[in-house]
């Protein structure tokens, strides 16, 4: 079943709609009556399909650089608009050296340290040894960013490919969303499990080899968050278009915010 807080929190962006969730629902109402004439861009009384995937798109990138603002005070010591890669270790990672990196209780530290630092190499497009904001917005959220998403294969690649041979398995597959640890004294899979098991064969291993290789899951990956999208403008459509014209009236949007205000 649909929730329609997904709807909210796409059509306000996550930050936004927490701050909507102090207010009453006459307060709710009244701040996104205000907010439908920016998403009709055109003024012609109808929110399209178009107007309400720039719109979340908007609301997208607005969060992330929210998130690199709320980061970059904590980041940018000497505050001179520039964050280099001394700053941000120091801040991230302290005073750890490299020998004690080494030491066995540090491993997963290690990883994390070495991936931060290949991150900020790509993220680092003009080489200048420091990152602007937009330089580490990408950093931070390599998925949104096109150089970035060669990265995003590689870490993922790392993460699920346990036998390391290069490419992901079913059981590698369905056991990163669905961990044996979590479901030892369930005799059967819950029905979405069945459900990406099918995904797989169909969707995501297209040469049929029983696997996922990199270059199928850099296809999966590229592809998932623009239909992530789709699926939340599309959903929206639907909920609101009581007489199906294909757009959204401003008074079908109002009767959609009540139930988001409720």
């Amino acid at each position: 079943e649909h929730n329609s807080n997904y709807d909210h929190d796409a059509f306000l962006g996550s930050e936004e709609a927490k701050k909507f969730q102090a207010l009453t629902p006459e307060q709710s109402r009244e701040r996104l009556r205000k907010l439908v004439p920016r998403v009709d861009v055109d003024k012609d009384g109808y929110v399209t399909e178009d107007e309400l995937k720039n719109w979340v798109r908007f609301t997208q990138h607005r969060y992330i650089m929210e998130d690199v603002g709320r980061q970059w005070t904590t980041h940018d010591i000497d505050q001179d608009g520039m964050l280099t890669w001394p700053e941000y270790r120091n801040t991230t990672y302290g005073p750890l050296t490299e020998q004690q990196m080494e030491q066995p209780e540090n491993a997963q530290y290690k990883k994390l340290f070495h991936r931060d630092q290949n991150r900020w190499r790509k993220a680092d497009s003009n080489n200048d040894q420091s990152l602007t904001k937009e330089e580490y917005a990408s950093f931070l959220h390599p998925e949104e960013y096109e150089h970035m998403k060669v990265l995003v294969v590689d870490e993922t690649l790392e993460d699920i490919d346990k036998d390391k041979d290069g490419s992901i398995s079913l059981q590698e597959y369905i056991d990163d969303m669905y961990p044996p640890s979590e479901h030892k004294d369930s005799a059967t899979e819950p029905d979405w499990v069945k459900s990406e098991r099918e995904q797989f064969g169909t969707y995501r291993d297209k040469n049929k080899d029983g696997k996922i290789s990199c270059e199928e899951l850099g296809v999966v990956l590229r592809t998932l968050g623009h239909r992530y999208s789709q699926a939340e403008v599309e959903e929206m459509i639907k909920n609101a278009d009581k007489n199906d014209n294909g757009f959204v009236e401003y008074d079908e949007f109002l009767i959609l915010m009540k139930r988001w205000s409720a």
